[in-house]
C-alpha cells in the first residue's frame, strides 16, 4: 500500500486521523431563513446565533442566515423547513397555526401581563409541551424568539376605545384569534403577507395594521400611517425550528451547542428589542407619527378576551390556558 492509498483508507474508517464524532462534524452547515430586514433585531439575533454556534463547536458548526425573506416568505420558509429544503428558521408564531393550530393559544388577545409573564411561560412548561407538539408537523423546535406586543397604527382617526375601530380596515396575520379580535371590534380584519403591507398602506388599499413598535420601525411602516396606540394587544413570539429529520441527523454535541446558542440569541434579542423600542418611538414621533401612549386598554381586554379565550377552550380545553394564567401570578 502507498502513502496515498494508506491516507485514504484511514480518512474513510476515521482510524487515526479523526475520531467518528470529528468526521460527522466536517463540512457541517444549516441555512438558516428568517424574515427580518437587516435593521430588524432578528437580523442581530440570527447573526449572534450563527457566532455562537461556531464558537461552542470550534467552527465545525456553520449557521449561513438569510435575511429579509430571501428564502421566500414566511409561509414558504415555514413550509420549506417542514419538508427539509430549508434546514432552520423563524417567523412570528400566527403562521405555525395553520399546521399546529394548538400553538393558537400564544396569539390570544390579553394573554400576557408584561414581558416577565411572556418569558416565564414560553421558557416554561408550557413553552416545552408547544415545542414538543411541533413534532407532528415535522419540526423540532429549540427557542422561542420574539416580535413583541402588538400595537396598532392607521391613517384615519386617533385609536383610544374600541369603538374607535369601527369599519377600519386592518391588517392582520392569518391566525383566528387576531381576526376573531379585530372582527369582535368591528374592523374589518385583512390578512396578507406582511412584504405587501407597506406598498397596501402607501395606496390606501388597507387603512391600518399591527405590530410590535421595533418591528413598524424597522420596516418603515411609520411613513405611511398617521396614527398610533401603544395597545399591547397581543404578544408574538417567533418560534425557532429545525427541519426534525436534519435535527436528527446531527451528532449530540452539535444539537446541543445549536440549542443552547439559540437560547443565549433569545435573551440577546429580548434584551435589544427592550432598548430599541424606546428609540424607535421618539423616531417615530420626531418623524411625525401621532402617538396615543394610554389607550383604553381595560375596555380593549373586556371586549374581546372572553369571545377570544371561549372559542380557543371550545378547540382544545382551558388545561394550557389555566398553566398560562397561574404563571402571572407565581
Amino acid at each position: 500500500m502507498n502513502r496515498r492509498e494508506f491516507a485514504k483508507g484511514i480518512a474513510l474508517t476515521g482510524g487515526l486521523m479523526a475520531s467518528p464524532a470529528l468526521l460527522r462534524a466536517q463540512g457541517t452547515a444549516l441555512r438558516f431563513a428568517h424574515y427580518g430586514t437587516a435593521s430588524d433585531s432578528v437580523s442581530a439575533a440570527a447573526t449572534r446565533l450563527a457566532e455562537l454556534a461556531a464558537e461552542k463547536t470550534g467552527g465545525a458548526l456553520t449557521v449561513e442566515v438569510y435575511g429579509n425573506g430571501e428564502l421566500g416568505s414566511s409561509p414558504t420558509m415555514l413550509e420549506g423547513t417542514r419538508l427539509g429544503t430549508i434546514d432552520m428558521a423563524t417567523t412570528g408564531n400566527p403562521y405555525f397555526t395553520a399546521s399546529l393550530p394548538a400553538l393558537n393559544l400564544l396569539d390570544l388577545p390579553f394573554l400576557f401581563q408584561s414581558d416577565a409573564h411572556a418569558f416565564a411561560v414560553l421558557d416554561g412548561e408550557v413553552g416545552q409541551t408547544l415545542m414538543s407538539s411541533m413534532s407532528e408537523a415535522g419540526l423540532q423546535g429549540i427557542a422561542f424568539w420574539e416580535l413583541g406586543f402588538r400595537n396598532l397604527t392607521n391613517n384615519v382617526r386617533a385609536v383610544v376605545t374600541p369603538e374607535d375601530m369601527a369599519g377600519l380596515k386592518i391588517r392582520t396575520t392569518p391566525n383566528p384569534a387576531h381576526v376573531l379580535a379585530f372582527e369582535t371590534l368591528g374592523a374589518q380584519p385583512t390578512p396578507m403577507p406582511f412584504g405587501e403591507v407597506y406598498s397596501a398602506l402607501q395606496t390606501g388599499a388597507i387603512d391600518g395594521q399591527e405590530n410590535p413598535v421595533n418591528h413598524i420601525y424597522a420596516n418603515k411602516l411609520h411613513e405611511v400611517q398617521t396614527f398610533m396606540s401603544l395597545t399591547r394587544h397581543a404578544y408574538t413570539t417567533s418560534p425557532l425550528v429545525v427541519n426534525a429529520r436534519r435535527w436528527s441527523g446531527l451528532s449530540p454535541e452539535f444539537q446541543t451547542a445549536l440549542q443552547e446558542a439559540a437560547l443565549e440569541a433569545a435573551t440577546f434579542q429580548r434584551q435589544l428589542n427592550d432598548e430599541e423600542d424606546v428609540a424607535a418611538l421618539e423616531e417615530m414621533r420626531a418623524a411625525g407619527l401621532q402617538i396615543e401612549e394610554n389607550p383604553d386598554t381595560d375596555a380593549f381586554r373586556a371586549a374581546v378576551s372572553d369571545v377570544t379565550r371561549a372559542a380557543y377552550v371550545e378547540q382544545f380545553g382551558a388545561a394550557l390556558l389555566d398553566q398560562v394564567d397561574a404563571a402571572a401570578t407565581a
